[in-house]
């Protein structure tokens, strides 16, 4: 395994959003990932082709029946051996398995036992369902995104479910293991979507205290309030985005558009002029196809970017040339990320079903023939 984490053995207790993507980064990262699916999941034949969950891809799948007392010392005969456990139920579910954090280190002391939910393992809301959009509410994200007199935007679930969740939980995970390094211990780490929202909205807390942020929504300079911060749709029906902050690039933005041509402009940071310059940049960027938008503005300092779809972007020449996306088994997919000198992540193979490497796994983690077979008739692994 080539990746930065190569060698890091991980169980994922699987779940849905933040914690598959969360493991989904150690595995392109080179850990040896081993997702434990339920039994009852595990279909009778197998498909030919892969699984269709990008999130699950790079990693081997494993059928246990968690409600036997023989599927969950499997699980723990498996802790033994792992550096990562991950999961991602209520607080006091896995507890309630026998494998909470207490039996969990018991049998390995040097466990990083990760646990990601919504709320945190704490608190008056710890055991309520919720789901990306609740826990950005709470943070205090949600509120600030959106236009002026429009309701709040949801920007999709990449805020809570994504960035302050998968990917806090990879972060914390290794985190722990560089701590392991010193100390030799595991430790428990709580990955909460509210907190690693909150986290998120740091620049803007530093904003608001210098009063440099109003509380109404889209009337600031990064959230489309500025007319040179925002996206324009284009005589096609397509769109564009401008970002020129700075006044050197706001200078290039005037001067590609025309904007300035004829005419006294106020000051760049005018507020109160804002709105009506926005109607002006819309005019002008309605004159144009996006195409002809790029020819003009493409490459220069402007900030200036086409607006693309998911089925674009990979088509784009910088994304072609950085191999920003990936192709494995005819499917199209964002590619490892960050980038490593030395060590190249990659994908390690692609999606499984449940239960898909359930012999082969245990047989590699120590398991015998007889094990295994005793286990598959007592229901315990499928």
């Amino acid at each position: 395994m080539a990746g930065p984490l190569g060698g890091v053995k991980v169980l994922e207790i699987a779940g849905i959003g933040p914690g598959p993507f969360g493991a989904m980064m150690l595995s392109d990262m080179g850990a040896e990932v081993v997702r434990i699916d339920r039994a009852d999941r595990v279909p009778e034949a197998f498909p030919d082709q892969p699984h269709g969950d990008l999130l699950n891809r790079g990693r081997r799948n494993i059928g246990v029946n968690l409600k036997s007392s023989e599927g969950v010392e499997t699980v723990l005969r498996l802790v033994e051996q792992a550096d990562v456990l991950i999961e991602g139920f209520r607080p006091g579910v896995m507890e309630r398995l026998g494998l909470g954090p207490d039996e969990c280190l018991a049998r390995n002391q040097r466990l990083i036992y990760g646990r990601m939910t919504g709320f945190g393992q704490e608190g008056p809301l710890a055991n309520v369902a919720g789901h990306d959009i609740n826990y950005i509410a709470v943070a205090g994200a949600l509120e600030a995104i959106g236009r002026k007199g429009e309701a709040p935007s949801p920007p999709l679930n990449l805020v809570g479910d994504f960035g302050g969740g998968g990917m806090l939980l990879a972060y914390g995970v290794v985190c722990g293991l560089v701590e392991r390094g010193f100390s030799g211990k595991g430790q428990v780490i709580d990955a909460a979507m509210v907190d690693g929202a909150a986290l998120l909205m740091t620049m803007f807390h530093a904003f608001r205290g210098m009063g440099a942020w109003n509380d109404e929504r889209g009337t600031n300079l990064l959230d489309t309030g500025a007319h040179f911060y925002d996206v324009y749709e284009t005589k096609d029906g397509k769109y564009v985005s401008i970002g020129s902050i700075e006044p050197q690039f706001y200078a290039l933005l005037l001067q590609h558009s025309g904007l300035g041509e004829g005419r006294e402009l106020p000051h760049q940071m005018d507020r109160k002029e804002w709105p009506a310059l926005k109607e002006d940049v819309a005019a002008i960027f309605k004159g144009k196809t996006r195409d002809e938008w790029c020819d003009i503005m493409e490459g220069t300092d402007v900030c200036f970017a086409p607006v693309l779809s998911l089925a674009e972007a990979p088509e784009h020449p910088h994304n072609q040339v950085r191999n920003t996306f990936a192709v494995r088994d005819g499917v199209t997919q964002p590619a490892p990320a960050p980038r490593f000198s030395r060590t190249a992540p990659e994908i390690q193979r692609s999606p499984a079903y449940s239960g898909q490497h359930t012999s082969e796994v245990l047989g590699e983690w120590g398991f015998g023939d007889e094990e295994i077979a005793k286990l598959k008739d007592a229901n315990a692994i499928a």
